[in-house]
């Protein structure tokens, strides 16, 4: 029960994106092609919620706090969700449901290429997630799991295809999970500082 509502803040919020955007595309509200911005806004949720994800563990070294700790496991598979639905949306709306159409698309737009393989990582990553893998894998695991650098550094290099026109809004995510990268480094990692929950205490008594 702990964190309960936290949680479940977290879920409503996830929940919230995509059946708002979803009813905006239903309304005709996202411009004369809703089903390509839906698309586009459930791929850039997905890179969202996957720097949102990994900045969950350096949050808790610096707050010592272990609700962040708590979430990070739902985020993951929310980061999962979306990118589900966009994969479905790209085939419904970019598509047309013609599956036949994407051996050419492969061609034309080596992006997909980038994109497919970022999707199947974290297919093994949601698969993987439960408590039963982490003791059927053992140290396994955590290598498994650090397949999330080589999805972020995939999702950015899909997104930098799709708008390298325009590059201000890509510039801040490379540099948000840059930075998010550098803090997990060991030498920097060791260098953050954290909460000591042994002064608190002490500060109480006194």
């Amino acid at each position: 029960m702990r964190f309960l509502f936290w949680r479940l803040g977290v879920f409503v919020a996830c929940c919230v994106a995509p059946v708002l955007w979803v009813y905006q595309a239903w309304i005709f509200a996202l411009g004369p092609d809703p089903g390509k911005v839906l698309v586009d806004r459930l791929g850039l949720g997905t890179l969202i919620l996957l720097l949102i994800t990994l900045a969950m563990t350096p949050l808790q070294r610096m707050t010592g706090w272990s609700g962040w700790i708590s979430v990070r496991r739902q985020l993951g598979l929310w980061c999962f969700a979306y990118v589900v639905m966009h994969l479905t949306g790209y085939v419904f709306f970019i598509l047309g449901l013609d599956v036949g159409q994407l051996g050419v698309e492969l061609v034309k737009r080596p992006y997909i290429i980038v994109g497919s393989l970022a999707f199947l990582c974290l297919l093994a990553l949601a698969v993987t997630s439960n408590r039963y893998s982490q003791r059927r894998l053992g140290k396994r695991w955590k290598t498994l799991h650090r397949l999330i650098y080589v999805i972020l550094g995939l999702g950015l290099l899909h997104y930098l295809w799709i708008v390298r026109a325009d590059l201000k809004e890509w510039s801040l995510y490379a540099c948000i999970g840059g930075l998010l990268l550098i803090l997990r480094i060991p030498v920097i990692a060791s260098r953050i500082p954290r909460f000591n929950a042994r002064k608190t205490v002490v500060i109480k008594k006194l």
